[in-house]
């Protein structure tokens, strides 16, 4: 399904992309993601498709605001029933309940759900509609880390099963991660758009980069000739080598994996290996890594099964470095 919908107030915003599957729209806060799923719904005014001209209550959409927004006098099934018609409403309620893993807490109202609970609640509410798009604005928001990545299991699956195409709008990187298309929105533009892996191969900038989430995005400006040419680190006051089509003295935002920053044992480090020092250890589920201070920069790189000194010596390949014009 193709989105394009343009909005002048409260803000200005001209969007245009197309939805397939679970689509999520990532953004930082106050770029407008809220309202362009509003103008969708038909909740303030806008021009665009699809539903032009019509209002709200004949818009075929499934609307999840933030907060899930219950009734909190009605229980379970009666907020899914509220979205029904006819004799059987509670019975097809209690059917949708079952889908999404509920119909036990039926009779529950929202206070007594988890945040979880009641977002599976409000998705079941937006699914009765037989919507022919469905709108989640931050699924994400209410949910904690522990929990989030089985509830987003959970919330995928039901909107693949019911076979509607669903639009999210988000700033959390962990949902754009399990997307099945990525839309990029930066500066109230679309800058990007595709897989989640072709958008994390090949970001078109840096700040695309850093809405998905990448450490180590800094700017620097190129010195030298193509065949020879040095990348100054501005904010560590450093030159690296570099590999890059980009012309001499072009300012540029550039990226290093974490990954890919090496670290040399004492004693083994060549000459213009760059001293850092430790800031912070992490360690987690996804790995260990060091925050190293390097001049006003903070840089991180993945740590090995060594531990590491207060103060080390790295190194950056060329190859391993992506700039973008700043």
């Amino acid at each position: 399904m193709r989105v394009d919908y343009r909005i002048a107030r409260p803000i200005a915003l001209a969007a245009g992309f197309d939805v397939e599957g679970f689509t999520v729209l990532l953004g930082a806060s106050g770029e407008g993601k809220s309202l362009l799923l509003r103008a969708i719904a038909g909740l303030i005014p806008a021009q665009g498709e699809p539903f032009d001209g019509l209002p709200p209550q004949h818009r075929a959409v499934g609307y999840l605001p933030q907060g899930h927004a219950l009734f909190p006098h009605l229980n379970a099934w009666q907020n899914v029933a509220f979205a029904l018609a006819g004799p059987r409403r509670r019975d097809e309620a209690l059917q949708w309940l079952e889908r999404v893993g509920l119909a036990e807490l039926a009779e529950r109202l929202p206070a007594q759900l988890s945040g979880g609970q009641q977002q599976r609640v409000a998705l079941a509410r937006a699914l009765a509609r037989k919507p022919q798009l469905l709108l989640l604005d931050e699924p994400t928001s209410a949910l904690d880390p522990v929990t989030r990545d089985d509830v987003l299991a959970e919330l995928i699956a039901e909107v693949h099963a019911a076979g509607i195409p669903a639009l999210a709008v988000s700033h959390d990187p962990a949902l754009a991660a399990v997307a099945d298309r990525l839309v990029l929105l930066h500066q109230r533009r679309i800058v990007q758009a595709g897989t989640p892996a072709e958008v994390h191969a090949q970001p078109a900038s840096a700040a695309v980069a850093r809405l998905l989430g990448l450490r180590n995005v800094f700017r620097g400006k190129l010195e030298g000739a193509a065949d020879a040419q040095h990348l100054l680190w501005l904010e560590a006051g450093v030159s690296l080598p570099v590999r890059t089509p980009l012309p001499d003295g072009a300012r540029v935002d550039w990226h290093i994996a974490p990954e890919a920053v090496v670290l040399h044992d004492a004693g083994a480090a060549p000459a213009d290996a760059i001293e850092a020092s430790v800031e912070l250890r992490q360690s987690s589920a996804h790995g260990r890594y060091l925050g190293l201070r390097c001049g006003q920069a903070r840089l991180w790189a993945g740590l090995p099964s060594s531990d590491a000194a207060a103060t080390v010596r790295l190194s950056l390949p060329p190859a391993a470095i992506r700039c973008w014009p700043a």
